[in-house]
């Protein structure tokens, strides 16, 4: 990308629900069993909301974390970006109700929905209003309570979700730092494969469509697993050639943790190491739009990112959509 300025992450928050639902939990609820579970996706256990918690109380808890981590006050924050599948309510917006919470007076306002995706898109939108002079801060953060729209009693799809958000500062940062390219896509063919049928213009809510539990996850897994193994190959090699890079740049891989075997094959596919590869699958599910941010920040609290990193991070989602970036750490 030929920058107006050098964009990068100069605070980042994460925060995951105490509750935790092991596998041994859902096998009491559906027919299911932890050696199932693990051996199909790699995960062990998720973190789970209360009954009274909603996306923009999880999402203002990462929100606060970023803003003491950049050292930035509320009121110097230009625009929120908040990525969910599960709003609060469809308006006013998610991150109009967190711009609340944190008193960030100064700050627009708006939500994205492009599911597992939707980090990604957050961070890329944060980038071009910063590179380009309209923001000189923004804040972007992934938050899901997928708990809330999961259907209990599917044993195909509960066991897969998990709750928590992730947010980030953008802001200018040194030259040749920060992000380095973006590479964004939807094939809406695949549409139907991922999806909560009811609650919008379509089907609206009624008896028939919550006794049907339309207002739950629908997956077609295979299909989607079929997708995400193979445009994670390709967006990685796209995003990796507008940055000029090659396999052997990366320094880390941040990917979307939605399947262990997903990975593995991006491992293979990418031929990276175990070691530059960050997985936290295991312990929390699929944490849709929050599962990246939240990854990314375990990384860098363990001490495993250091300045000048060459870190990819690339999802995949309901859209079907999908979205990479290379980003040279600068913390």
């Amino acid at each position: 990308m030929n920058n107006l300025y050098s964009v990068g992450i100069t605070g980042i928050g994460s925060f995951v629900p105490e509750k935790v639902l092991t596998n041994f939990d859902l096998s009491q609820m559906v027919d299911t069993s932890d050696e199932w579970i693990v051996t199909r996706t790699g995960i062990r256990e998720r973190r789970i909301v209360e009954k009274n918690v909603s996306t923009s109380d999880i999402a203002t808890i990462a929100a606060r974390e970023a803003l003491i981590d950049g050292k930035v006050d509320p009121k110097e924050i230009d625009l929120i970006i908040v990525a969910t599948a599960t709003p609060d309510m469809f308006f006013p917006a998610t991150a109009s109700i967190v711009q609340k919470n944190i008193q960030a007076t100064n700050a627009a306002a708006f939500d994205i929905s492009v599911g597992c995706s939707g980090f990604i898109y957050g961070l890329s939108i944060g980038y071009n209003m910063v590179r380009a002079g309209t923001c000189k801060k923004v804040l972007v953060i992934g938050g899901e309570t997928l708990s809330k729209i999961v259907n209990w009693e599917d044993r195909n799809t509960c066991v897969l979700f998990g709750d928590g958000a992730g947010a980030c500062i953008l802001e200018k940062c040194e030259k040749g730092f920060g992000f380095l390219s973006f590479d964004l896509g939807s094939d809406g063919e695949g549409g139907h494969l991922l999806s909560q049928p009811a609650g919008g213009s379509r089907l609206p809510a009624s008896f028939d469509t919550v006794s049907n539990k339309l207002h739950t996850i629908k997956m077609d897994g295979r299909e989607v697993f079929k997708f995400a193994v193979r445009i994670i190959e390709k967006s990685s090699e796209a995003v990796l050639k507008s940055a000029n890079l090659s396999l052997e740049d990366i320094d880390y891989l941040i990917p979307h943790q939605a399947n262990i075997r997903i990975i593995q094959s991006a491992k293979n596919k990418l031929k990276l190491d175990d070691d530059k590869i960050y997985i936290n699958l295991d312990r929390y599910g699929n944490m849709s739009a929050a599962s990246i941010p939240v990854a990314l920040n375990e990384a860098y609290r363990d001490g495993l990112l250091k300045r000048g990193d060459i870190i990819l991070l690339v999802a995949f989602g309901a859209g079907l959509s999908w979205g990479s970036t290379i980003l040279k750490w600068i913390k």
